[in-house]
C-alpha cells in the first residue's frame, strides 16, 4: 500500500520534489551535503570559530606540537569534570638546536565555550570578542593542532583559511557557468560555423597542458599585487581554464533540446533567441547544471591549493589553504611538525565532501534513475 503511494505521489510531484527524494535515498550524498554546508558556514563563521587571528603569534611556542584535551581533573574533592589542556614549557637541545616541549602538569590551563578573546568584526560589521571555544583567560596560550615556525595557532589558520579557499571555488564555477552556459548554448543551438569555430577554441583550450597553463597565466601577476587583486586574478585565471568542459556539457543538452516539441513552439510564436536559451530550454536541465557545478567546485579548489602550494598562485598575507601548505615543503619541517599538513586534510575533506554530494545530485537529477 505504501509503496502505491509513493507511486502515485510521484504521479504528480514537481522535478525539484522528485530530485528530493531521489537525493536523500543517496546516503553518501546526503553525507557529503550536510559535510560541506557545515564547511561553508566554518568559512562564514571564522572569526567566531577560531581561537585566535591568524597573524596572532608566540616566539616561544615556534613548532609546538597539538595539546590533547582533558576532560576530568583529579583535585581534594575528587574526579571533577573540568575540561583543560597541559601547558607546556620549552628545552632546548643543544645537540640538535632544535626546541622541544614537554608537559608540565603544574600548568594547568582552563578551557572553555564562548570564551573571550581577540576583537574582530562578524561580517565586517559586528564587533565582538567571544570565540566559540578555547582558553579561558585570553593570556593562555594552546595549540589543539600545534603551531607553525612563527609560533601561529595551525588550527586557527586552517579555520580562517577555510575562507579563502572554498569562496575561490564558487566564484571561479561561477564565472565559469556563466562562460559554460552562453558559449555551450549558443554552440548547440544556432550550430553551423558558430559552433564549428567554438569548438575548435575549446578543443584548443583542452590540448594546453594545465599546470604550465597556470603557472604561465599565475606567473603574469606582478608581485606588488594586492591580496584583493591577487585573489581576483587567481579566481579569473581558474575560470578561464575550467569553463571549457562545462560548455561542452551545455553544448551536448541543447543539442538534445532544441527539436523538442516547445522549444519548436516558442520559436514559431516569436520568442527571439536570447529568451528561448534563457527562458526555455535552460531551466529544464537546471537540476542537471547543478549538479555538474557541484563536481566542479572541488576541481577549483584544488588548483588554487595546487598553485599557492608551489608559490604562483595567492601569497602572504592571504591565507589559504595552499598558502598554508608552503609551510610543509621541506623535510625538516615535516619531520619537526607534521601537524602542518592539517590544511591538507582539510583539502581531502571538503574535496571528498563536495564529491560525494556532486555525486548524490547527478543521480538524483537523473530523470532515468529509480
Amino acid at each position: 500500500m505504501s509503496d502505491r503511494a509513493t507511486t502515485a505521489s510521484d504521479a504528480v510531484a514537481g522535478q525539484w520534489t522528485l530530485m528530493w527524494r531521489r537525493f536523500r535515498r543517496h546516503r553518501l550524498g546526503m553525507i557529503g551535503g550536510v559535510i560541506t554546508v557545515l564547511i561553508y558556514l566554518v568559512a562564514l563563521f571564522v572569526e567566531f570559530l577560531a581561537p585566535y587571528t591568524p597573524e596572532d603569534y608566540s616566539p616561544s611556542h615556534t613548532y609546538a606540537p597539538p595539546q590533547a584535551i582533558h576532560w576530568f581533573l583529579r583535585t581534594d574533592e575528587g574526579l571533577t569534570f573540568r575540561p583543560h589542556v597541559i601547558g607546556t614549557k620549552s628545552e632546548i637541545d643543544y645537540n640538535s638546536g632544535r626546541r622541544t616541549f614537554v608537559e608540565d602538569p603544574e600548568d594547568i590551563i582552563p578551557i572553555g565555550l564562548f570564551v573571550r578573546g581577540a576583537e574582530y568584526r562578524l561580517f565586517g560589521l559586528i564587533p565582538a570578542d567571544r570565540h566559540l571555544f578555547g582558553p579561558v583567560n585570553h593570556g593562555d596560550r594552546v595549540y589543539f593542532a600545534g603551531a607553525d615556525r612563527l609560533g601561529r595557532d595551525v588550527l586557527s589558520r586552517t579555520i580562517y583559511a577555510s575562507r579563502v579557499s572554498m569562496t575561490i571555488g564558487l566564484i571561479g564555477v561561477a564565472i565559469s557557468l556563466v562562460l559554460g552556459l552562453l558559449l555551450g548554448g549558443l554552440s548547440g543551438y544556432l550550430g553551423g560555423w558558430i559552433d564549428v569555430g567554438i569548438q575548435r577554441v575549446i578543443e584548443f583550450m583542452q590540448s594546453l597542458p594545465s599546470i604550465p597553463l597556470w603557472i604561465g597565466l599565475a606567473a603574469a601577476i606582478p608581485p606588488t599585487t594586492s591580496p584583493i587583486q591577487t585573489y581576483f586574478l587567481i579566481t579569473v585565471i581558474l575560470s578561464v581554464i575550467g569553463w571549457t568542459g562545462l560548455a561542452r556539457v551545455v553544448r551536448g543538452r541543447f543539442l538534445a533540446l532544441k527539436s523538442e516539441d516547445f522549444v519548436k513552439a516558442a520559436r514559431l510564436d516569436g520568442c527571439k533567441t536570447p529568451r528561448i536559451l534563457i527562458r526555455h530550454m535552460a531551466p529544464s536541465f537546471l537540476s542537471h547544471m547543478i549538479a555538474v557545478v557541484t563536481l566542479a567546485i572541488p576541481g577549483m579548489i584544488v588548483a588554487e591549493t595546487s598553485l599557492s602550494f608551489l608559490g604562483i598562485g595567492l601569497r602572504q598575507p592571504v591565507v589559504s589553504w595552499g598558502v598554508l601548505l608552503q609551510e610543509a615543503q621541506n623535510l625538516r619541517s615535516i619531520s619537526a611538525a607534521p601537524w602542518l599538513f592539517t590544511p591538507g586534510l582539510a583539502v581531502v575533506i571538503a574535496v571528498l565532501a563536495l564529491n560525494f554530494f556532486g555525486d548524490g545530485l547527478r543521480d538524483a537529477a537523473d530523470p532515468h534513475a529509480k
